[in-house]
């Protein structure tokens, strides 16, 4: 199981939102590579990376920061605006070893399935849920799309990796929600990574838990715990090896 270390940049800064509002933001660097030279000494392979500028205005604007994170020589898992095949070309050019897909995956199936034959698995599909319903462009519109059909529609498409976001959980340190983890887990083939709501060393060992019954847990997204020191990246490395 992997420990993904959450970069959130907002007007080129490492912050955290409250359950992906605006208005509630924290600004944990004025410089994203902090955080990353400091997960990468830690132990971290991947790091997931968000352009929130990109994802509220669907104009990706990060690319420069996402270089120099990659540079450090951590696997970049990226998403956030990115609603068009030339972007897509460009993050793969720029060293991006996983582009993730959001609103446009809501959106246009052929759009998904022309990716997905382009770059296999380097193409995964972010499925953002309140109240088991997809969010899109920046968590700011709730669809009537149910988070369970957009799993088993992507599956059916080839998509190998889906990034599973609880949003009423997501940076309010109060627990992911288990059961709709678990229930996206049994329903499709893919390979999930679970985001949202962890808040202690406990709630990354009962993923570790899962992935052992479900061997399609492939990891855990780890946010503002971090950067709060409520947890510690070596110590969640060591459990999540545990698991494998």
């Amino acid at each position: 199981m992997i420990i993904y270390p959450a970069i959130d940049i907002r007007g080129g800064r490492c912050v955290r939102l409250h359950q992906g509002e605006k208005e509630r933001e924290t600004v944990y660097y004025e410089d994203p590579l902090e955080p990353a030279r400091a997960w990468l000494k830690a132990g971290a392979t991947w790091v997931h990376v968000v352009d929130l500028d990109g994802a509220f205005d669907g104009v990706p604007k990060s690319g420069d920061v996402v270089r120099r994170i990659g540079e450090t020589g951590l696997r970049v898992e990226l998403g956030g605006g990115i609603r068009s095949v030339e972007t897509v070309a460009d993050y793969i050019d720029l060293g991006v070893s996983r582009v993730v897909i959001g609103t446009r995956a809501c959106e246009s199936e052929a759009f998904v399935s022309a990716l997905v034959a382009r770059y296999g698995d380097r193409i995964a599909v972010g499925i953002d849920a309140r109240d088991g319903r997809v969010a899109v462009k920046g968590w700011v519109d709730t669809t009537e799309v149910t988070a369970m059909d957009l799993a088993r529609r992507m599956a059916a498409l080839g998509v190998r990796t889906l990034i599973h976001t609880d949003i009423a959980t997501d940076g309010a340190l109060t627990g992911p929600n288990f059961e709709a983890q678990e229930a996206l887990l049994e329903a499709v083939p893919c390979q999930v990574i679970a985001s949202g709501g962890v808040a202690r060393r406990e709630d990354v060992a009962r993923f570790a838990e899962l992935a052992g019954r479900h061997r399609n847990l492939d990891g855990v997204i780890v946010g503002k715990a971090l950067y709060d020191g409520r947890v510690d990246l070596e110590d969640l490395l060591e459990l999540a090896a545990s698991a494998d």
